[in-house]
């Protein structure tokens, strides 16, 4: 039913868009504005909504420019965003035309950071990427942990479409943590030539993302912690410094 693209921007941002059989379009985090535009031109695509899941720059750069250039199309996210858009306040859906998404609230990174799911589709911004999470700027570890659980309980066959492409600086974190983890090394094997490694899986995230994985009791142990948290809190204030 739907169609997932993907533009790259900036350093490592990607932008989402997700169109409809009829090339209606949902823009998610459009960090800059031209490159959508000429994509949505080249395309013949008719813009709906934009969604935004936090309120970065490298997230929000493109609202003004692609708002003056859309004057229908409408803007949805968190009330910790100083634009002119739709505050989604303890709303856990929004529908735009005929798309309908889940509004997740996953604070951490920020504290307001919102996650929309439409199936099978997420687009976690900064919250959840592959092999890896956001840094713990605005919340605390254990929001970051909590709102990471929550992602995990979506679908096996979700793909994440997170807004930056770390998977490789990701993965040589995790490998420097557990350097003889199979699993680990069998995927930087698989995607190491890719320039793209998104959409990943959220059945292989629970395999290679050490943040998915502090519940595990074996991880806890090597680690000489007792609880998730402790263990998550390591994990990312390592990455800090990587």
């Amino acid at each position: 039913m739907y169609q997932l693209h993907c533009i790259p921007v900036l350093k490592d941002n990607y932008i989402w868009i997700l169109t409809n059989s009829a090339n209606q379009a949902i823009i998610i985090d459009p960090g800059e504005a031209k490159p959508v535009i000429n994509y949505i031109n080249k395309h013949r695509i008719s813009p709906l909504g934009i969604l935004l899941t936090h309120h970065h720059i490298d997230h929000t750069g493109g609202v003004y420019e692609l708002k003056a250039q859309y004057q229908n199309i409408d803007v949805y996210g968190p009330n910790e965003i100083d634009l002119p858009i739709n505050y989604l306040i303890n709303q856990n859906k929004v529908d735009i035309g005929d798309f309908s998404f889940d509004v997740i609230a996953v604070p951490g990174h920020t504290l307001g950071h919102l996650a929309y799911y439409c199936s099978p589709y997420l687009f976690s911004g900064d919250t959840l990427f592959s092999a890896g999470c956001g840094r713990v700027f605005e919340g605390t570890y254990q929001q970051m942990l909590d709102s990471l659980k929550q992602l995990k309980q979506l679908p096996e066959n979700t793909l994440i479409c997170a807004s930056h492409e770390y998977t490789l600086s990701n993965l040589a974190f995790a490998l420097q943590m557990l350097p003889d983890d199979k699993n680990i090394k069998d995927y930087l094997n698989l995607i190491s030539k890719k320039q793209m490694t998104l959409p990943s899986i959220l059945s292989k995230e629970k395999q290679i993302n050490l943040f998915l994985r502090c519940h595990e009791q074996k991880l806890q142990n090597k680690f000489n912690f007792n609880n998730e948290l402790d263990l998550f809190s390591f994990f990312r204030s390592q990455k800090d410094i990587f």
